[in-house]
């Protein structure tokens, strides 16, 4: 049986020494966009946790930063197997740079590292924060859980430590949402809405590309793009309907 009748009928690898050329190089990919995107992720959170409203929310931005830079290190982990340098590879880019907050790329990733495109808008404060990282956590939920079912075992471990922290994220950034609503009202947090939705719906790319096709082969996806963007959408519609909000028209 060829290595990719192998992966089509749900095989799994387990060393980087059985690992050919070609399946090598989709999940570097995956993995690097990961790690590039939280790590970039991470940084710009940073800057807001001083503008957190109180100490407990001071302590949960902290502390999503913290999880975030870990599971980068998780997944680093894997990549390290693959000969990756750890160190060299998290001082290489300056993770915190960000473009206007105007400026339109769609899903475009920029040459500096593979973070999403998302990751290189500014966030405006810390309810724009708040509010960013209820529509990111769900999406990056749902691609994880994907992640947790691909044919390469090492980093399905990883990513099956990873999402419990996700989830966790999503809890943080709903009560964090409920308390911008208190203390600001509604029409700040639309328009942190407004702004973030089609950025992040744009996180699970196009379907039925090349790409696409190749990682669903390999094994290295086990859903397509279209089926996890409407996942998202359900679930951050629930999420905002709770709180009074709704998607942008």
């Amino acid at each position: 049986m060829s290595i990719e009748d192998y992966l089509a009928q749900g095989g799994v690898l387990t060393s980087p020494d059985n690992v050919p050329p070609r399946y090598r190089a989709e999940l570097m990919l995956v993995l690097t966009s990961y790690v590039d995107s939280v790590l970039a992720g991470a940084a710009g959170f940073a800057e807001i946790i001083n503008y957190s409203p109180g100490i407990r929310e001071r302590i949960a931005s902290a502390r999503v930063v913290l999880e975030m830079n870990q599971t980068a290190g998780r997944i680093l982990d894997v990549l390290e197997t693959f000969g990756t340098d750890q160190k060299y590879y998290v001082a290489r880019h300056p993770w915190a740079n960000r473009l206007a907050r105007g400026a339109d790329i769609g899903g475009k990733r920029m040459k500096e590292d593979l973070r999403l495109a998302v990751y290189n808008y500014p966030l405006r404060g810390w309810n724009d924060g708040v509010f960013h990282n209820l529509l990111m956590s769900r999406a990056a939920a749902c691609q994880i859980k994907d992640h947790c079912h691909i044919s390469y075992q090492p980093a399905v471990d990883a990513f099956r430590d990873v999402l419990p922290v996700i989830e966790a994220h999503i809890r943080i950034a709903d009560a964090g949402a409920a308390l911008c609503l208190k203390q600001d009202g509604a029409e700040e947090a639309q328009a942190s809405i407004d702004y973030w939705w089609p950025r992040v719906g744009l996180c699970f790319g196009r379907s039925d590309t090349d790409r696409e096709r190749s990682q669903l082969k390999l094994g290295l996806k086990r859903t397509n793009n279209q089926l996890l963007r409407q996942q998202w959408k359900e679930d951050s519609e629930q999420a905002l309907a709770k709180l009074g909000l709704q998607l942008p028209e």
